[in-house]
């Protein structure tokens, strides 16, 4: 026998053997299950290639829808169930927005009823003193029941001074006596406004059209 003709035979033998089995966790031709980015194995023909998009992508172009302005000027009265625990008055904040001023009264517990109306006089709680509107009028906020003080007298809002805006000129407390608290917002003359619950956490929106 010739061993010098058989060598190159043993050799071929050697390497079929090494590479036409797929070892465990190799990648097998024809299949069509790929990983997604986040990881995840996806179904066949339903995985996208790396180089598609975010999904969110057209959601980030997609520039966000305006608020309307307000159109009404008419009194907005919301009552409470009598025994309601009356609402902390946290704080008043405010910002401005195409088209209208924001105010936003802060709770802590339920937000209680209101009166909310144009005026041309405003006087505190209890004492009855006028307040200075500055020859302007004032869309008068009344919460009851709500308190704007702890169990211990600390004031928890006694009152702010607006940031510059466009239809509102002043803030002003008007009082916080016996489960009532007034806020009066400052402006020259009468304007649209709307009122605006929302709750987590609890807070009373007024939008006062410029």
């Amino acid at each position: 026998m010739n061993l010098a003709r058989l060598a190159p035979l043993a050799v071929c033998g050697a390497l079929l053997l090494s590479c036409g089995t797929a070892q465990p966790g190799a990648d097998t031709a024809g299949e069509t299950t790929t990983s997604s980015p986040s990881g995840r194995t996806g179904s066949p023909g339903t995985s996208d290639p790396v180089t598609s998009p975010p999904a969110t992508s057209a959601q980030a172009r997609t520039p966000a829808r305006a608020v309307p302005s307000p159109t009404g000027t008419a009194a907005v009265r919301v009552r409470r169930a009598d025994g309601m625990v009356p609402a902390l008055v946290t704080g008043v904040r405010v910002a401005r927005h195409d088209g209208f001023d924001r105010v936003v009264v802060d709770f802590k517990g339920d937000i209680p009823g209101y009166a909310v109306r144009w005026t041309s006089k405003v006087e505190t709680e209890g004492a009855g003193k006028a307040i200075d509107l500055k020859g302007g009028r004032a869309l008068h906020v009344m919460l009851i029941p709500a308190v704007a003080h702890t169990e211990e007298g600390t004031p928890t809002w006694s009152g702010t001074s607006a940031e510059p805006l466009t239809a509102v000129t002043g803030i002003v407390s008007t009082g916080d006596f016996e489960g009532h608290v007034g806020i009066a917002l400052i402006s020259d003359r009468t304007r649209t406004f709307r009122v605006k619950e929302y709750t987590g956490p609890s807070r009373l929106v007024i939008d006062v059209g410029h």
